[in-house]
């Protein structure tokens, strides 16, 4: 259980509470610092899954760990920064990415209860669409919105982007896993 991919994916699990203490200082580069500890949060993401893939070093534990970071950090981030740009324009692609993270969590979970996880596996969209949600959320984080428009403007364009690509894979999952979906509805009796 304490390989060194663990123990990297717990230690972006123990950098959320220092996101969030850092975004509310009073001081005048908590964007930039917040961005930081985002950035080194969001590497260690791409770094642990190199390691364990490198040292042979997968676990049931870090399986189950990983992706829960991942949701963890990006779901804290997102809350965040809805504070700073508190509109519907924002919360928008917020709610979508984050409530598309809570279905395809349940999706997998349920998929790995009928043996058939490998269906809904990660696709290579969903691995565009985490680093270029890193990326904006990222910029986001970095720029007081009101100091930096225009960076601050990239950074939401970039998030509709995710957001859109975080569409595109739930319906790429969600398509993979209808076959045993359909099944378990069709024996399922009216209520």
């Amino acid at each position: 259980m304490w390989t060194l991919p663990n123990i990297l994916t717990l230690l972006r699990i123990a950098l959320i509470p220092i996101i969030i203490v850092v975004f509310y200082l009073p001081w005048e580069w908590r964007h930039v610092a917040t961005a930081a500890i985002f950035g080194v949060a969001a590497a260690t993401d791409w770094l642990d899954g190199y390691l364990a893939r490198k040292l042979n070093q997968f676990t049931a534990f870090g399986a189950f760990l990983d992706p829960v970071a991942d949701k963890l950090i990006v779901a804290a981030a997102l809350i965040l920064l809805v504070q700073d740009h508190a509109t519907a324009l924002f919360a928008l692609p917020a709610v979508v990415i984050i409530s598309r993270e809570i279905v395809i969590s349940a999706l997998r979970e349920w998929m790995a209860e009928l043996g058939q996880r490998t269906s809904v596996a990660v696709s290579y969209i969903g691995k565009i669409k985490t680093t270029l949600q890193m990326i904006a959320i990222g910029v986001l984080l970095a720029v007081d919105p009101e100091i930096h428009p225009i960076w601050d403007k990239v950074g939401i364009v970039l998030l509709y982007i995710a957001a859109i690509l975080t569409l595109w894979s739930m319906v790429i999952y969600l398509k993979a896993a209808w076959p045993e979906l359909s099944k378990a509805s069709d024996k399922q009796e009216p209520s």
